[in-house]
């Protein structure tokens, strides 16, 4: 058998993105009132985690089999991750909150038609777009979430705004997409979101009502899934950030892990900054991202052996499958998945960009 391909190599300084199939990181400010979690607490260092990480990004955990894309559509997805850590890494080197980078990082993504979140989600069964997200802050555990809104050029800008300029956490449907107006972000028709390849395969759902996918990448899926960011800073503060479409001819209304925080996002500076991706009701009924931070917090593991427990165990016991992209405030970084791969990526401190896309490059635990 061939020797499995390295994963693909990049420093942050190159003008342009090499791409070969042979080759292959707070927002001002806490609520009156709100207290800060203390430091991570003191951990055994990590047996498999990535070192050294400053922000990290996922685009849907699910299996990309060397040879089943063209070396056109590794290049686009692989640009599309790259532009993300590239646009976040900035604004971390520059000193900026981690909020801003795990936002921008995901906006990339939400505008980038390849994955299921912003201008490439998928259509719910009446052929409407419904855009569910959520980030939080380590820092002091503020949060903001949104779903279900149909009007939001990207909707984790929107989670923010619900964060920093309300007194809630969750907002939906057409009051969150009032609330964008009010406060300025951007607004947009439904025609913005279409895409051919999320309409054919709304189609093909169509014609086996059976066939509802995530937008995840698989033998039935769309490649391009829920997309997150998590990230550290020089202090040791940690974000993490997550949006999606949500699932291919999906029931109107149906809202999934990715908005809920403890589900599908968390974040604390104690622990670990965590964006899941994955079969959001399983993701739900576990707290899949708490739990993995709760691990860290109450047993002192490392984030690496957390998050493969709650993703590779705990996950699969209860009938699903997914994955996760967890950064501890010491930049180990784990990417554990229960299904065959998870497409993903990260910047260290010295600028380097890895891209994962095949089931052979990033290790389920």
């Amino acid at each position: 058998m061939p020797t499995p391909k390295r994963p693909f190599l990049i420093t942050a300084g190159l003008a342009a993105l090499v791409i070969g199939l042979s080759g292959s990181h707070v927002a001002a400010g806490a609520a009156t009132g709100a207290r800060a979690p203390a430091q991570a607490p003191a951990q055994a260092p990590p047996a498999s985690a990535v070192r050294d990480v400053v922000l990290a990004v996922h685009g849907g955990a699910g299996s990309i089999p060397r040879g089943s894309i063209t070396p056109e559509q590794e290049k686009a997805y692989r640009d599309g991750l790259t532009r993300a850590l590239r646009t976040g890494y900035a604004l971390v080197k520059d000193g900026r909150p981690v909020l801003d980078a795990v936002e921008k990082a995901v906006n990339v993504l939400e505008d980038d038609p390849n994955f299921n979140a912003g201008k490439g989600a998928v259509f719910n069964t009446d052929a409407e777009h419904e855009l569910d997200a959520s980030i939080m802050n380590g820092k002091d555990l503020r949060s903001g979430a949104v779903a279900g809104v149909h009007h939001t050029k990207n909707p984790i800008t929107l989670a923010r705004t619900v964060m920093e300029k309300s007194p809630h956490v969750f907002m939906a449907g057409k009051g969150a997409d009032d609330f964008a107006l009010r406060n300025g972000v951007p607004y947009t028709t439904q025609d913005y979101f279409w895409t051919q390849r999320r309409w054919d395969s709304l189609m093909a759902a169509k014609g086996n009502p059976q066939a509802r996918t995530t937008g995840a990448p698989g033998k039935d899926r769309e490649v391009g899934g829920t997309v997150g960011a998590v990230a550290v800073d020089r202090s040791r503060n940690v974000a993490a950030a997550t949006s999606t479409g949500g699932l291919t001819n999906k029931q109107v209304g149906r809202v999934g892990d990715s908005p809920v925080i403890g589900a599908g996002t968390y974040a604390s500076n104690r622990t670990v900054a965590i964006s899941c991706t994955g079969t959001g009701e399983v993701f739900i009924r576990g707290v899949a991202a708490y739990d993995i931070s709760a691990l860290m917090e109450y047993t002192r593991a490392p984030v690496d052996k957390a998050a493969a427990t709650v993703i590779t165990q705990k996950i699969p016991a209860l009938g699903a499958t997914g994955g996760a992209i967890a950064l501890d405030p010491r930049g180990n970084l784990a990417a554990p998945h229960s299904t065959k791969g998870i497409i993903n990526g990260y910047v260290t401190r010295n600028g380097t960009i890895v891209t994962r896309l095949y089931d052979d490059e990033t290790p389920a635990s």
